[in-house]
């Protein structure tokens, strides 16, 4: 039976604890991507955890209501939210601190970010977010840009076997054209759920030939190569050509920097890019559970994504991202018997040791070392390997 403590000491669902070593795991590869943001010339921001719920909730952040958390400012007598996202935040901040800032701006961030429910794939409910926003270019450079830094980014770190999905979930209202709200909503949702069959049931409010491109592009997703030239042959036209040839640039575009991206296209999502005004992406890894990131153009502060200043940027999953990566090594511990010098255990933690320094004089040194995890012990000003030519 739990201890009153114990009870107490639960957390709630989609909350846990970061431990060692993954804490320092994280802080190590959470600095290891914004040194490459860096490189760059993505500045970094930092935003408030907790905002007024106007501020937050409009524009790109309206989206996000139902995922955020609200309470009472006390002094000010205001609603306020818990961010769910940081991206609304960072287009706030280049609207209305920077709105004078040479364009483009070129923006980084991290932060914990606080959700109301979880998901399927991400059952956590507050998880880290690292990004970057590039604000005030509009064109396929900029996708492109953002596109292969993320993916240099998680390559270095040591992410195997990458891929990026593409998207543009403008390219399917482009192709339906004026097509009822209600029968829209009907070929978004089946559209959503890959169901081929619940596309060609709606075939008689469609049209045969509408009904044959869609599904012809349900089917086209894939590698990218094969995606455009499948969506060449359907006779596109107006936005809808337009749209196919900015993905084709795009894919253009990153494989110049990227060689070493796997690039596919499924050109009729939609799902979590509802904000999104031109080219999406998303990024996997072979056997990893669930998105290491996403992103894609967007309007900075628009009304619902329009109307606002052009941007695109994306947010990389911090959980996934390290489920992604090998183990780290740790670093060797050393056990420093209590009264060792400080400046020799400087030298030591110079050296890359963890040093672990003894509180209690008389105490069994080796002892000691065994019960703090210390792999080795400094004895007689050497550093030996815990359990190996011990001193008589």
């Amino acid at each position: 039976m739990m201890t009153d403590f114990a009870d107490k000491a639960l957390l709630p669902a989609g909350f846990s604890d970061v431990l060692a070593p993954d804490a320092q795991f994280e802080a190590s590869v959470l600095n290891r991507l914004l040194a490459c943001f860096s490189g760059h010339g993505y500045d970094r921001v930092e935003p408030p955890l907790i905002e007024f719920e106007e501020g937050l909730l409009t524009g790109i952040g309206a989206g996000l209501a139902e995922q955020t958390f609200r309470l009472m400012d006390p002094e000010s007598q205001r609603m306020m939210a818990v961010r769910a996202d940081i991206t609304p935040q960072v287009a706030r901040i280049a609207q209305a601190r920077l709105a004078k800032a040479p364009r483009p701006l070129r923006l980084s961030y991290a932060g914990q970010v606080l959700r109301v429910q979880g998901s399927q794939l991400r059952p956590e409910r507050q998880f880290m977010q690292v990004g970057a926003e590039l604000i005030g270019a509009a064109g396929p450079a900029a996708d492109a840009e953002v596109i292969a830094m993320a993916a240099a980014a998680l390559i270095e770190l040591g992410v195997a076997e990458l891929s990026c999905d593409l998207g543009l979930p403008a390219l399917v209202p482009a192709v339906i054209g004026d097509a009822e709200p209600s029968l829209q909503a009907k070929l978004r949702q089946a559209l959503d759920r890959k169901d081929a069959a619940a596309v060609a049931s709606l075939g008689g409010e469609l049209g045969e030939a509408l009904t044959q491109t869609l599904a012809a592009m349900l089917s086209a997703a894939g590698p990218a190569a094969e995606t455009l030239d499948a969506l060449g042959g359907l006779g596109f036209e107006g936005d809808a050509e337009d749209g196919r040839k900015l993905l084709a640039d795009v894919v253009d575009r990153v494989r110049a920097a990227r060689q070493d991206l796997k690039l596919t296209i499924d050109p009729v999502e939609n799902r979590g890019f509802e904000y999104h005004t031109g080219v999406t992406f998303t990024f996997f890894a072979k056997g990893v559970r669930g998105e290491l990131g996403n992103g894609g153009r967007y309007a900075a502060n628009g009304d619902g994504g329009k109307g606002g200043e052009p941007a695109t940027g994306f947010t990389l999953f911090m959980d996934t991202v390290l489920r992604a990566l090998p183990a780290p090594e740790s670093a060797p511990r050393v056990f420093l018997p209590a009264g060792t010098p400080a400046g020799e255990a400087a030298k030591f933690r110079a050296q890359g040791w963890i040093a672990v320094a003894g509180l209690e004089a008389g105490a069994d040194a080796e002892t000691e070392a065994q019960r703090l995890a210390c792999s080795h012990l400094l004895d007689g000003g050497k550093i030996r390997e815990i359990g190996k030519n011990k001193k008589g």
